[in-house]
C-alpha cells in the first residue's frame, strides 16, 4: 500500500467511525446536531447571521457508507457557517493569504503577508483565526490545499477568492475533525464529480457543500478521532520516507544492475576463466600478425605505433589470462573510412542516422532504405559485422554492431576488429561505466560534445581469449534483458 493509499484508508476509517471505539456516555451525533441548530437559531435571532434556505432531507440513496449507531448524517453546511465576513477598521493589520501560501497535502500549515485591512477587504475571501479554508479550484482541490487559519494579525485575514471558508459555531465541532474530513478521499472524489467549468478552470459545484453529507460523531469522539489520526500520521510520514527510498532504489536498480553487470564483465568476474581457451596475449599476437599481413597486401595503411601501456594507466585488475590493449591496436578505428557522395547512393541501400538508434541500448529503432531517408552530404560506408560508434554526444551510448551493409551518418564511426574479436563484446566494453566515463571525460565542444580519434585509439580495452568473449556476450544477453524487464511498469507483479 502506498503512503497516499494508507493515509486515505486511515481517514476513511476515521469518518466511518472505525478508528476509535464509541462511548455511550459521550452522547450522540443527533444530540450535537440539535445543539448546533439551537445555537444557529440564537445567532439568527440576535441578527448575527442570516436565516438560510432549508436544506433537502438526506435520502437513503445519498448515504455512502455505514456509520456507528450513535453518529448522525447531516448536510455539512447545516452545522457550520460558510464564507462569513469580517467587519473591522480599515487601518488594522491583517494577514493576506494568496493560494500559494496554503500548503497542500496532509499538512495544516499556511503563511501570510502583512497588509492593512483596507487593502484586502474588497475582492478577496474573508476569514479569521480558527476558520477552516479549502481550495475549490482544480488542481488545488485535489491537492488538498486546506488549512485551519491560525496566528493571523489581529486574528483576521483575507485571501484568494478560490478559497471556501468554514466557521465552527461556538466550538461545538472539532475543527481538526472537519479538516481531516475535507482531506479525505470521500470528500475529494465527490467534489471532483461535481466539477463545473472549462478545462483548467474547473471548480466544485456551488451547491456541493450544501448537498455534501457529513458523518457527525459526538464532540468528544471527534477529538479522540483527531488524536488518533495525529498519532498515526507521523508514522506514515516515516513510512513514506522509507517507501520513497525504496521507490528510488527500484527505479535505479535496473540501470545500476546493468552497469554492474557490464563492469563485472570487463573485469573478468561474469564468467569463469578456462585455461584451455588460450590467453589474451596469444590473441593479441594473432591480431598483430593479421595487421602486418593486411599492411603488406596494401589493404590497410600502416599507422603510427601507439604508446606502450604503462602500469600507471591500468585502471583495475583483470584475470591472469587477459591482456590490456589499446583499441587502435586491435581495430580499424583510425583507418580512413570510405565516403559515399549523395550521387552514389542507390535507393535500396540501408541508411542509418543517429536518430535511428536508441540511446543506451544501441538498438535500431528505425530501419529504412535510402529512398525513405533524406540524403544530404557525404555518407560513410558500413559493412555487416562492423562496430558503429557515435562520436557525437558519446554519453548517449549509441553503440552497435552493423546488421547489414549500408551507409551511415559521418557522426558514426564504422570500424572492424582484428583477429576475429567478437564485436558485440567490444560494444559492451564501450558501454561499460568505466570506459564510458573515460571517453566522456575527454570530449571536446560544449553544445555538441564529440570524442576525438586519438582518445578512442588510445583507449584501454581488457582483452580476454576469443572463446571467453563469446561466453561473456552470451551471459550478458541472458541477464541484461531481465534488467530491461524490471524497468517496465508493474514488472514485479507480472
Amino acid at each position: 500500500m502506498t503512503p497516499q493509499e494508507l493515509r486515505n484508508s486511515i481517514l476513511q476509517l476515521a469518518i466511518q467511525g472505525r478508528l476509535v471505539e464509541q462511548r455511550p456516555e459521550e452522547g450522540t451525533g443527533e444530540e450535537l446536531y440539535q445543539q448546533i441548530q439551537w445555537e444557529k437559531q440564537a445567532l439568527i435571532k440576535a441578527g448575527k447571521i442570516r436565516k438560510e434556505k432549508p436544506l433537502p432531507k438526506i435520502t437513503e440513496e445519498e448515504i455512502p457508507f455505514e456509520i456507528p449507531e450513535g453518529w448522525g448524517w447531516c448536510r455539512l453546511s447545516s452545522v457550520v457557517l460558510i464564507n462569513p465576513k469580517n467587519n473591522v477598521p480599515d487601518n488594522v493589520d491583517a494577514g493576506f493569504v494568496p493560494m500559494p501560501c496554503v500548503m497542500d497535502g496532509y499538512r495544516n500549515e499556511h503563511t501570510f503577508e502583512l497588509k492593512k485591512w483596507k487593502e484586502i477587504k474588497r475582492g478577496y475571501t474573508h476569514f479569521a483565526n480558527d476558520d477552516i479554508g479549502f481550495a475549490k479550484i482544480t488542481p488545488c482541490f485535489q491537492n488538498r490545499k486546506s488549512v485551519i487559519f491560525r496566528s493571523l494579525p489581529n486574528g483576521i485575514g483575507a485571501g484568494s477568492t478560490e478559497l471556501v471558508i468554514i466557521r465552527v459555531i461556538r466550538d461545538l465541532l472539532c475543527r481538526e475533525y472537519i479538516l481531516w474530513f475535507l482531506k479525505s478521499g470521500y470528500f475529494i472524489s465527490n467534489g471532483v464529480k461535481s466539477f463545473t467549468g472549462t478545462a483548467g478552470q474547473q471548480r466544485i459545484h456551488k451547491d456541493y457543500l450544501s448537498k455534501c453529507v457529513f458523518p457527525l460523531p459526538p464532540l468528544a469522539e471527534q477529538k479522540r478521532i483527531v488524536a488518533k489520526i495525529e498519532e498515526l500520521m507521523p508514522l506514515i510520514d516515516r513510512y513514506e520516507e522509507a517507501w520513497t527510498k525504496l521507490e528510488e532504489f527500484n527505479k535505479r536498480f535496473p540501470d545500476d544492475m546493468q552497469k554492474s553487470l557490464l563492469q563485472l564483465a570487463i573485469k573478468g568476474g561474469l564468467v569463469p576463466q578456462d585455461a584451455s581457451e588460450g590467453t589474451g596475449e596469444e590473441l593479441y599476437r594473432q591480431i598483430q600478425r593479421e595487421k602486418q599481413a593486411l599492411i603488406k597486401a596494401g589493404k590497410i595503411r600502416k599507422e603510427k605505433p601507439l604508446l606502450e601501456i604503462t602500469e600507471e594507466e591500468i585502471p583495475f585488475e583483470i584475470p591472469e589470462g587477459w591482456k590490456w590493449v589499446r583499441l587502435g591496436d586491435c581495430s580499424t578505428y583510425a583507418q580512413t573510412k570510405i565516403k559515399i557522395s549523395p550521387d552514389a547512393v542507390t535507393p535500396d541501400m540501408w541508411s542509418l542516422d543517429l536518430e535511428d538508434i536508441e540511446k543506451e541500448s544501441g538498438r535500431i529503432i528505425r530501419y529504412c532504405k535510402a529512398s525513405e531517408s533524406k540524403i544530404s552530404g557525404d555518407k560513410v560506408s558500413v559493412f555487416r559485422g562492423q562496430m558503429l560508434y557515435s562520436k557525437l554526444r558519446p554519453y548517449l551510448k549509441k553503440i552497435l554492431v552493423a546488421p547489414d551493409d549500408g551507409i551511415c551518418s559521418s557522426e558514426l564511426v564504422p570500424f572492424s576488429m582484428y583477429g576475429d574479436i567478437e564485436p558485440t563484446y567490444i560494444a559492451y566494453v564501450l558501454r561499460s561505466p568505466h570506459i564510458d566515463f573515460v571517453i566522456n571525460s575527454a570530449t571536446y565542444g560544449v553544445k555538441m560534445p564529440r570524442v576525438g580519434t586519438d582518445t578512442m585509439t588510445n583507449l584501454l580495452i581488457p582483452l580476454p581469449p576469443l572463446a571467453e568473449q563469446k561466453r561473456i556476450v552470451a551471459k550478458l544477453e541472458e541477464l541484461l534483458p531481465l534488467c530491461d524487464r524490471l524497468k517496465q511498469p508493474n514488472s514485479a507483479r507480472s
